[in-house]
């Protein structure tokens, strides 16, 4: 819609999770690191925690992709509501399991050894990545901590990967998963980005997606975008292709910090205004010195290019995102 007013090739902010769009702070650096690590076979239980929207999907599918193909059969559960019968079912379908394995948990357990065996004689894994995992029921949890019994007399165990909320680690904290607890060989977790993390975030997915950040976007925009979205990947990025899309409507780039207002009250987000100055205390006028003179001959001023009120501050584009930009990592 906007692409070609912005000089995009694509759109930058689509909610989808998509590695090629992939930012790393310094959290996210350690939280990709952990699963690498998890995923290559360590024994344990890898735990990734992280509020909604810090981006636990785009790191899982970034660490899943990166992995050598032929040699690993990874199952991934991305609705973990599931009662046990139906857990099962979807595991053997994940991991290439038979029909019969699907329908008797005898018949899994046995098929699951023996591809422990082959995959390790491959130099794979066998694994199991459960996203919003705070949502599991106790029965599955249970299940978990038994499928992780497998193989372990011969040191090839199924790799278990938990992500999930906050919530998560409080249920892992009850007395009756403590067992489960006490699996979790590595821990992860993700926070909100910075203000100079969010710029980027933003600087990286534009440019991935073929354009030029200080052309979009102008400093106070950011800043503004930074506060709305208080640092959450996901709200940021919804906050950005809106605002992109109302500045292709109004004819106005770089988008500046009156538009984003416009959209936070469209979604009903709050601005994070800042706290007015201490009145500073009243202290004797000093004697008024005579004005100056002014050159009328050589004044001159110029008009603004865009009339919508909204475009005043991208005058600011003039020194734009540069500062925000430089040292950012993918």
């Amino acid at each position: 819609m906007y692409e070609r007013f912005f000089n995009l090739r694509e759109r930058p902010f689509d909610l989808t999770p998509d590695p090629r769009f992939l930012f790393l702070s310094t959290r996210h650096h350690e939280a990709l690191t952990h699963l690498k690590y998890g995923l290559s076979g360590r024994p344990g239980i890898t735990l990734l925690i992280g509020d909604p929207g810090t981006g636990k999907s785009t790191l899982v599918k970034a660490t899943l992709q990166g992995m050598p193909e032929g040699v690993s059969r990874v199952a991934v559960l991305s609705n973990p509501t599931l009662k046990r019968d139906e857990f099962y079912e979807h595991l053997a379908a994940e991991l290439g399991f038979s029909a019969e394995s699907a329908n008797s948990k005898t018949a899994f357990l046995r098929e699951l050894d023996t591809t422990l065996d082959s995959c390790a004689q491959a130099g794979g894994i066998v694994g199991l990545v459960v996203d919003e995992a705070q949502s599991l029921p106790d029965e599955l949890l249970e299940e978990l901590r038994l499928l992780t019994n497998a193989g372990v007399d011969s040191d090839r165990s199924l790799t278990l990967v938990l992500a999930g909320q906050p919530e998560l680690s409080e249920r892992l904290n009850e007395p009756g998963l403590r067992q489960l607890k006490q699996r979790i060989a590595l821990r992860a977790e993700l926070a909100p980005f910075t203000l100079k993390e969010t710029a980027g975030y933003i600087a990286t997915r534009i440019t991935t997606a073929g354009g030029r950040a200080d052309q979009l976007f102008t400093r106070d925009a950011v800043v503004a975008i930074h506060a709305a979205s208080k640092g959450l990947p996901r709200v940021i990025s919804v906050l950005c292709d809106n605002a992109l899309v109302n500045g292709f409507a109004a004819g106005i780039r770089p988008v500046g910090a009156a538009i984003v207002a416009e959209v936070c009250a469209d979604f009903d987000v709050t601005l994070a205004r800042t706290q007015a100055p201490a009145k500073p205390k009243e202290v004797a006028p000093e004697p008024i010195a005579p004005p100056a003179r002014i050159d009328v001959a050589n004044a001159a001023a110029t008009a603004p290019e865009n009339t919508d009120p909204r475009a005043s501050d991208t005058s600011s584009a003039a020194a734009p995102m540069f500062s925000f930009f430089r040292g950012a990592r993918r």
